[in-house]
């Protein structure tokens, strides 16, 4: 059932040959990893404005556009840098592969920890965001808003299970609709004022209190999500068709240019219009504005809510492929490097929605108090990235080396300087969790690292092993157990198998009373075999410590050296409900026993039918 279940839902299992038609071009990049960066027009603005409108009032509309306009210059700043780094490091894993080449092991670990950190926020806040919109037009749906979010979730974790290319199509077609209803939002927006339209005076109330730098900076610090995904294209490049290089320059300088106008459009015509955000969303109080309760208001609306929902889809990109190649330098499991049936790194898929989820479901998919965490992680990987583009330069000094040099230069000043404002005004808002969680992250990622070198190391074929290995002469005395607590058909089967490997083979069983360990020996004598049963009494119901107790005594006759194969008779019921109504004692057992250097453990099936 399990598995008819997952080729309905993920397809069928795609070839390694198959590995290059997976890749997308411009036209289909664009959309996928731009998402996450185009969705943030539709809550950077709107959290600007919820810090401010409180404090200042109406004088919060002048700022916006103020404070939009420096944003902007950072994003051009970014994109600079990010083109240089896409050009040099062409494999993927960005600012990890940069801070770990250029400025050392941990400060590529640290630039990997936020990047993960900043990918998992990703998917919480554009999730909680895009229902957000939805459950503003539709108030009926709010008590629901957690349940959706969790659904939307599972749907963008599913779409990519079943591989880039499946994914692309499925989420690049919502992103060119909300590029469009904005498009038209901006053009019908600016058309409106332009023919001598007013809008109403907002009714806001505020403290009245003057505009501070704090208050600015703390506007900055929740305007900067909307530079988040930036970073995307530069991990992602290997997911790119050839030339890879090219085409993902191409489609970050097209996601800029997408930004400039979308995101400073919306922030014009926030202060034009006077929106006032708070239980319902910035875009679709502006849309309601602009064309009332008409089609267009709810096409806004609806392709918001699906872009939002969509960006997430740019970590779904960049998560898996980042922890891919920190897999196999051995800094995250070894497992998150394996490709899964549609050649999608299918565990990092999967961790990704599962830790989401988790913070959906602890912040109860508050957009303003997961945008608390939101930002500082992506910012530590820009300064850090940058700064290793600029030690590069330093370093080797090649063509045109000078301006380089200075982009890289001017974005690490200004991405650290962005890291202090967001560090510093949302530490009370949850920011706090982040700059601890980093740490503990790269800390735990060393001991990853340190596990798999000991490892390593112990595994090692030096020239001494091979010296003291003579497979040809030296060989072990294998010597067999068959545990068993009744005599059925499975452990026969087991009993029999045994024969074929050893000469010395023995039934052992440990009984709980005197009435169960007769009803053991009768019922083997039935079996007129010369294997010896060697019953042991256990007051305490234990099974791995009589048996290990057996083996090191002197009636066994175990010398050192020999091997001990244990075979575990085990019978395999046909549907999964069935396992359910048997014990797993095989399975500790096995985990016991595997813990000891001279054991060997081999299981014996015996497959049943309904």
């Amino acid at each position: 059932m399990y598995d008819n279940l997952k080729r309905v839902l993920i397809g069928k299992p795609l070839r390694n040959e198959e590995s290059d038609a997976q890749k997308y071009g411009i036209l289909w990049g664009l959309p996928i990893l731009a998402s996450d960066a185009i969705s943030s027009v539709a809550y950077a603005g709107q959290e600007m404005l919820i810090v401010m409108l409180p404090i200042v009032g109406i004088l919060a509309y002048d700022q916006l556009s103020l404070i939009s306009g420096a944003i902007i210059l950072l994003l051009m700043i970014l994109t600079l840098s990010y083109r240089q780094t896409i050009e040099h490091y062409p494999n993927g894993g960005g600012a990890y592969i940069v801070a770990k080449e250029n400025l050392g092991t941990k400060a590529g670990v640290t630039a990997g920890a936020a990047l993960c950190i900043d990918y998992i926020l990703t998917v919480a806040v554009s999730v909680s965001s895009g229902v957000e919109q939805i459950t503003s037009a539709f108030t009926a749906f709010e008590p629901y808003t957690v349940i959706i979010c969790i659904a939307m979730v599972l749907f963008l974790m599913i779409g990519n299970l079943r591989g880039i290319r499946e994914a692309s199509k499925i989420f690049g077609l919502p992103a060119y609709a909300f590029m469009l209803a904005l498009l038209l939002l901006l053009i019908c927006g600016f058309a409106k004022i332009k023919g001598g339209y007013v809008a109403p005076e907002p009714t806001v109330q505020s403290l009245g209190k003057p505009i501070t730098l704090i208050l600015l900076l703390r506007a900055f610090s929740s305007g900067c999500t909307a530079l988040t995904g930036v970073e995307a294209v530069s991990n992602a490049v290997p997911n790119f068709k050839s030339p890879a290089t090219k085409y993902a320059k191409t489609v970050l300088l097209l996601l800029s240019i997408i930004i400039l106008v979308l995101f400073g459009g919306t922030s014009f015509l926030a202060n034009m219009y006077h929106v006032v955000p708070g239980e319902r969303a910035m875009l679709v109080l502006i849309a309601e504005e602009v064309f009332g309760h008409s089609f267009m208001f709810y096409y806004v609306t609806i392709t918001t809510f699906v872009i939002l929902i969509m960006a997430a889809n740019t970590a779904y990109s960049g998560f898996p492929l980042l922890l891919a190649v920190m897999a196999r330098e051995g800094y995250v499991p070894r497992q998150l490097s394996m490709k899964g049936d549609r050649l999608s790194y299918s565990n990092g898929i999967l961790l990704l929605s599962g830790v989401a989820s988790a913070l959906i479901i602890l912040f109860r998919a508050d957009v303003t108090s997961l945008i608390g965490l939101y930002a500082i992680g992506v910012f530590i990987s820009f300064t850090l990235s940058q700064t290793g583009m600029l030690r590069l330069w330093l370093r080797t000094k090649g063509k045109n080396w000078i301006p380089k040099a200075f982009v890289n230069g001017l974005g690490a000043l200004v991405t650290s300087v962005a890291v202090v404002i967001i560090g510093f005004t949302k530490f009370e808002q949850g920011a706090w969790i982040v700059i601890v969680l980093i740490p503990v992250l790269i800390v735990l990622m060393f001991h990853v690292k340190k596990h798999y070198e000991t490892i390593r190391k112990q595994l090692k074929v030096t020239n001494k092993t091979l010296e003291q290995a003579d497979i040809c002469t030296q060989k072990y005395t294998n010597r067999v157990i068959v545990p068993l607590s009744s005599v059925n058909k499975s452990s026969i089967r087991a009993l029999k198998y045994g024969k074929t490997i050893s000469e010395n083979v023995t039934a052992f069983c440990v009984a709980t009373d005197e009435e169960s360990a007769s009803k053991v020996k009768d019922k083997y004598k039935e079996l007129g075999t010369d294997i010896p049963l060697i019953i042991k009494y256990n007051p305490y119901r234990k099974v791995v410590e009589p048996l290990l107790e057996f083996i090191e005594s002197a009636e066994y006759e175990y010398k050192k050296g020999d091997i001990i194969t244990v075979i575990l008779p085990q019978f395999v019921v046909k549907r999964w409900w069935q396992r359910l109504l048997h014990n797993q004692t095989g399975k500790f057992i096995e985990r016991k026993l595997l813990k000891h250097k001279h054991i060997v453990v081999a299981v014996m099936p015996l497959q049943l039918n309904d």
